[in-house]
């Protein structure tokens, strides 16, 4: 869906015609068993009162039965193979949602909630299922049973078909009204409620340290409790209206009986129809009555399925901001060079070559968060990385340092010219880009598991040996040790290791992930200043024994013997830079 709409979604939780029948075909014989039993049992109870020889009673005998067993083995078939249905288009419109978000990851979601969007991608999305299970399979295999069973009553005696008709239409028009009156603001509210609950403990959570620490816990976890207190008025709103619905049913199935037996006595007293047909015409409409229930519950179902659905479809907006590259297809790929077509270089590198790097001219920003710009825009940035070339990029804060690494990996779409060997970056698909260059950001994400599966996340085919000797090139290898290994847990995006460990498991899985070319954007600006300088000098000249490419992004003095060349930049501005020039410059 590249411009998903409320309908578009509820018509994609539809599932198609071929899975979703023969749960409308089994869910038609339940409800019709239901009926047919409560029939075939007024029938044979008050025929069996007449004293009849036994034969005549065995086909009813068998008929009550069978359908008091198909009753439960229908809704059991049904339950399996709608929920099958249903749960299959789920999967599918999750893929869908996820589709969406990845060309605004990770810089166009800057501002976005991550417990409102976890609401929908989970809470929203299994609302839809309603749409099957509740809405059309029930309305659908409904209706056919009740036009069925009261076609029946109509034919034993037509005044008490018309008298059932007649009951039922007032009572499902009656229970519809209470609904939409009680319950069809609570049902809009539901979904955005509980998208906001989730929301606001997420941040408090996420947020926790910064909280206790201004002493705003209190107030934080106030904020949780109204919109709890909010969400279950709420849902209380709308059960009470529910079982307002269901009572009002269950009254007209008490009238509606009523009224089919006082149409049908002059019938039964003229001697047209039998004593068993009379009481079929007095009972059935309890259970068909039962059965019209399904349709007040499948409109409430349908306003609270559509409330999920708008959420769903305004997930992730439509229009992917200009700031932003646009995902394309690899088939659309120019037929020239691509970046996994480059010549062999040596190991450590993918087995690709380093790719020549060239920028001229190129300008980027940040998508802007209610009409703020999220960070420093580029101008004009002249850039060269020649292969194997390590490059110091420096400048003040707010320079434009991360944006351009950014720009780099295709997070940010730029102006100007961006070419990798001589193609231009916007040519290519992102994807490829990324498996050929790497950034290693100042605030790395930490998975919550082990050292090791935090690093075979870059390779999941690297030995232990391969894992302890990159931590070894990190200056982690003794911390590993202390802490038990690779199975050292690391917590909750990291919450067990400090900022400059976190920083440096993210370089060793730069280094197992073998990028022919690193972007380090201060990659040492959480280690200590003691530290920093060793962790440095290890990562460059691993990298250089490698044959690796490195843009090292600081604003700290780097020793000139790790490096080629400088580049500053400053205000979004750079000098141009001579093509292959690796003139060292001292660093200041």
């Amino acid at each position: 869906m590249s411009e998903p709409t409320t309908r578009a979604v509820l018509r994609q939780a539809v599932p198609p015609v071929r899975r979703l029948l023969p749960a409308i075909l089994l869910g038609v014989l339940s409800a019709a068993s239901s009926v047919a039993l409560l029939a075939c049992s007024a029938w044979l109870i008050v025929r069996a009162a007449e004293q009849p020889p036994i034969l005549y009673l065995s086909v009813a005998v068998v008929g009550v039965r069978a359908f008091a067993l198909g009753r439960a083995s229908f809704r059991y078939l049904e339950r399996i193979a709608g929920h099958d249905a249903s749960f299959r288009q789920l999967a599918a419109i999750r893929s869908g949602v996820y589709e969406r978000l990845l060309p605004f990851a990770p810089d166009g979601l800057a501002a976005t909630r991550r417990g409102d969007l976890l609401a929908r991608f989970v809470g929203d999305v299994d609302d839809l299922q309603m749409v099957a299970l509740r809405v059309v399979q029930p309305l659908v295999s409904a209706g056919v049973v009740l036009v069925l069973a009261i076609a029946g009553v109509w034919l034993i005696a037509p005044a008490s078909g018309a008298a059932l008709a007649g009951c039922l239409v007032v009572g499902v028009a009656a229970a519809l009204a209470l609904q939409r009156v009680a319950a069809r603001r609570a049902e809009r509210e539901l979904a955005p409620l509980r998208g906001r609950l989730q929301a606001a403990i997420v941040d408090h959570l996420q947020a926790i340290d910064v909280l206790v620490a201004f002493d705003a816990a209190d107030s934080s976890a106030r904020r949780i409790d109204e919109f709890g207190e909010r969400l279950a008025r709420t849902a209380r709103r709308r059960s009470l209206a529910a079982g307002g619905a269901a009572a009002v049913m269950a009254a007209i199935a008490g009238i509606a009986a009523a009224a089919s037996a006082a149409a049908g006595a002059p019938v039964l007293a003229d001697g047209r129809i039998t004593g068993p047909a009379f009481a079929v015409l007095a009972l059935v409409p309890l259970a068909i009555a039962e059965v019209a229930a399904a349709v007040p519950v499948a409109v409430a179902a349908a306003r609270q399925a559509g409330a999920s659905a708008r959420r769903v479809a305004e997930a992730v907006p439509a229009v992917v901001p200009p700031e932003l590259s646009a995902m394309i297809a690899a088939s659309e790929a120019p037929a020239g060079a691509t970046p996994d077509e480059m010549d062999p270089a040596a190991p450590g590198t993918g087995g690709v070559r380093p790719p020549t790097i060239r920028l001229r001219g190129v300008g980027a920003a940040w998508p802007a968060v209610n009409g703020i710009a999220a960070g420093a825009a580029l101008s004009h940035v002249d850039l060269d990385l020649a292969p194997g070339e390590r490059v110091l990029l420096r400048g003040a804060s707010g320079a434009g340092k991360t944006t351009l690494a950014h720009v780099l990996v295709r997070f940010l779409a730029g102006t100007g010219s961006y070419r990798i060997d001589g193609v231009e970056a916007a040519e290519l698909d992102p994807a490829r880009v990324r498996r050929r260059i790497g950034l290693v950001e100042q605030r790395p994400w930490i998975f919550d598991e082990d050292l090791r599966q935090n690093l075979l996340f870059a390779r999941d085919t690297a030995s232990d040996d391969e894992l302890l000797a990159v931590l070894g090139q990190v200056g982690l290898a003794d911390w590993a040790r202390e802490r038990g290994g690779l199975d050292a847990p690391v917590g909750e995006r990291g919450a067990l290791v400090s900022g400059g460990q976190a920083q440096r498991i993210a370089l060793a899985r730069a280094l197992l992930a073998e990028f022919p070319v690193l972007v380090l954007d201060e990659p040492t600006a959480n280690v200590d200043a003691a530290q920093a300088a060793a962790v440095l000098d290890e990562l460059m000249r691993a990298a250089a024994r490698d044959g690796r490419s490195v843009l090292l992004i600081s604003h700290v003095d780097v020793d000139p013997s790790i490096i080629d060349r400088v580049v500053e930049i400053d205000a979004g501005r750079t000098a141009p830079a001579a093509p292959g020039s690796r003139a060292a410059r001292p660093v200041r």
